[in-house]
Order: C-alpha cells, then structure tokens, then sequence
C-alpha cells in the first residue's frame, strides 16, 4: 500500500481542516508538495466545486481551489510525486475540454496525471452551469469512455448517444498512453463503474466492513486501484499508534493506496508530519519512492 496526500488548504471541509489552512496560500502548498515529493509519497490532490451554494457551505465547505491551476503550478515545484483530481465532475465538462486541458498537464508534468472522476451530486451546482443533472450517470459512464478514447491520442474519435466527435487535432495530448482514471462514489454502481471504465475506485462516507465487503464480491481486475481514505486527520508525530491502527485498518480492508489528511498547527509542522508518517509507513513495510535528500 501507498499513501497520497489529500493537500490541504485547497479544500477546508468543515471539522477536518486545520485553522492554520485559512490564512496560507500557494507558497506553504508548494513547500508542502515539494517535501512530499521529496519523501516519496505516492500523490497530491485537488477537488473540483466551481460555486457551492450559500445554504449548504457549512456543511460541504465553500473552499475549493481550481484543480487545473493548482496542479499546474505543483507539477513546476515537484519532480515524481502524481497529481491526482479528487474529483473532476464529469458533468461540466466535454470530453474534449477534460481531454485538452488535463492532457496537456500531462505532458507538462512529464505524465503524473490521475483523473479522479464522479459523477457529482449537488443539483444546483449543475443548474447553476447549465448541466443537465437528470441522467448524470449514464452520461459519466459515456463521458469516461469518451476520455478513455481521447486522451492519449492527437486525433481522437468516439460516437456515442451523449458525445460524438472525429475529424479534430486535440495537441498536446496526454504523454502517458493510459491516464489512470480513479471513479468516485459511495454506490455498488460507482464499483461497477469503476471496475468497467476505471483503473481504480475512490469510495467515500462508507464504514470500512462495507468496503471490504464490496471489494471481495467485485472480482477486482489485476493493478486496480482501491483509494481508502485514513478517516479523520492523523497525528504520527504525537498519536503515532492511532496513525498506525488508521493506516493499518484501510489496508486490511483492501487499499492498494491511501488517501491521509494530516493534523497541523503549521505548514511547517505539516512538513514535519509528513517526516513522522514516511517513518512510520516505511516500518509498517508501506511503499515509498524517496528522492535523493
């Protein structure tokens, strides 16, 4: 098992984020990425929410940093570690638009790209961007096959009910050949979908039984991805059992990676944990790729 890092300050949920989150800014987010790049972890990630409304801002946060411009400018700061969306909702976008953009972060990173994909949720959100939200699902299971046949490739084409497109030169496109795409959800369909269209799944809001119990009757294809999140912010420098027993628990239940949220008082001391959790993971036997210090 690995473990990413859900990057903090680009998104402050409610309950979870550090106080110190509020005032930093781009510069304590690269410091960070750069140190986790350093240490080996396996990726970085941003969501996507281009307005939350008012009324439900307490409950689903109403920060969230464009993952496009934030991964860009991480992909300048680091040299290994990937950049994964967590998530992009594929109903605001063409095909293409993700296909382009994300395409060229691709290269740009020298391939570090993961697509985290879902679905989405909030009606208004969607309304708001003039997205249809009826009939979301089978338009995400077309728009991920759309982008599995365009992302890699100069001159792509698909033709499907939702999304049909041949005769365009989309350059630059994605370097790697197969862009991991990981698909968000909490439903045995999002599973299904995952393990149809996807390289790997990111569940969320399930006990962990739930999840082991899901994964053994998926019939999981080899080098399928299960992303896990360690649950509530870990503290390996001053609770290192409990950092232990979380990292420990996710990987019983079937995680191939693990998605942890610090605890922090600092973006210096957020530095500092990620040292405290390499240590930790590496004793756990836990996969790190460590750059010369």
């Amino acid at each position: 098992m690995r473990i990413g890092i859900v990057t903090p300050v680009v998104v402050q949920l409610p309950g979870v984020h550090s106080e110190w989150e509020r005032s930093a800014g781009i510069e304590e987010i690269g410091l960070i990425a750069e140190a986790a790049d350093r240490l080996g972890y396996h990726h970085l990630t941003c969501s996507e929410h281009v307005g939350i409304p008012a009324a439900v801002a307490e409950e689903r946060g109403g920060v969230y940093w464009d993952p496009l411009a934030t991964l860009g400018y991480l992909a300048a700061r680091t040299r290994r570690i990937r950049l994964a969306t967590q998530v992009l909702v594929l109903g605001y976008h063409h095909p293409l638009a993700i296909a382009k953009r994300y395409g060229t972060l691709d290269r740009i990173s020298g391939g570090r790209v993961t697509l985290g994909l879902g679905v989405g949720s909030l009606q208004e959100e969607f309304e708001l961007l003039g997205a249809p939200f009826e009939g979301r699902g089978p338009r995400a299971d077309e728009a991920i096959a759309a982008l599995r046949a365009a992302l890699s490739r100069r001159e792509p084409e698909f033709h499907g009910e939702f999304y049909d497109f041949s005769g365009f030169v989309v350059e630059p496109h994605a370097r790697q050949e197969r862009v991991p795409m990981w698909i968000g959800g909490r439903t045995a369909r999002s599973l299904r979908r995952a393990v149809a269209h996807g390289d790997g799944w990111v569940p969320f809001g399930l006990p962990l039984d739930r999840l082991s119990a899901m994964l053994g009757e998926a019939g999981l294809p080899d080098g399928f991805e299960v992303v896990l999140s360690a649950g509530r912010p870990l503290d390996p420098a001053g609770a290192p059992a409990d950092a232990e027993r979380a990292l420990a628990r996710v990987r019983d239940a079937g995680a191939t990676v693990a998605g942890v949220t610090l605890a922090a008082v600092s973006a210096e001391n957020y530095r500092e944990q990620l040292h405290a959790l390499r240590d930790l993971g590496a004793a756990m036997g836990l996969a790190f790729d460590p750059h010369d210090q």
